[in-house]
């Protein structure tokens, strides 16, 4: 597996092809899902073949914006199955790296140690320093594509999504969890929630 090849190739591809509309879901996101990934992966002692599954679907998850929101997931892995195999992935790799894609759909409901990984890693801003940057981001793209109105509305969604959110691994949970709920609590003071 050329990982790297991979790598710089879904970069570009994304950089190129996605609509200007998606601030958020862009290729610094795939650069940071793939960041929080390989660190959980790391402390949680996953060995390395499983890794760069990981990282790869890492890397795959949201590309299928390039297409459009609906069925993103999907089409990710349309993505991956179409270009994988040049660079020298497995149809089984390609199997396992879209079960971790599949992960990511929302409501998370992995079935899998990777797909718990993946799910934590998409996540994984929520109990960052970066939250509130990284928010405005999503916000200003769901304007556009989900007809956001108003930061009350925005706010108002954040909490409930907050609320039910659960991280998945005992690391994301350990280095993530508490300042998550501090961010709820400071957008709930907010928005008088």
């Amino acid at each position: 597996m050329q990982i790297e090849q991979a790598r710089e190739f879904i970069l570009d591809k994304i950089k190129r092809e996605l609509p200007a509309c998606f601030h958020y879901h862009n290729a610094d996101h795939a650069v940071d899902v793939y960041t929080a990934a390989g660190q959980i992966a790391r402390a949680e002692g996953i060995e390395a073949h499983d890794t760069a599954l990981l990282l790869t679907a890492a890397l795959f998850h949201d590309s299928g914006f390039i297409t459009g929101q609906v069925d993103h997931e999907l089409n990710s892995c349309k993505i991956a199955r179409q270009y994988l195999p040049a660079f020298g992935y497995s149809a089984d790799d390609i199997d396992q790296i879209c079960t971790i894609i599949m992960a990511t759909k929302m409501p998370q409901n992995p079935q899998t140690r990777l797909g718990e990984i993946i799910c934590d890693a998409d996540l994984d801003y929520l109990g960052r320093n970066d939250f509130f940057i990284l928010s405005k981001r999503l916000f200003s793209e769901l304007v556009i594509t989900d007809h956001l109105e108003t930061e009350l509305e925005w706010d108002k969604l954040q909490v409930v999504f907050l609320e039910k959110h659960h991280y998945f691994t005992k690391t994301a949970i350990s280095l993530r969890a508490a300042a998550k709920q501090q961010h709820l609590l400071v957008i709930k003071q907010k928005a008088t929630i």
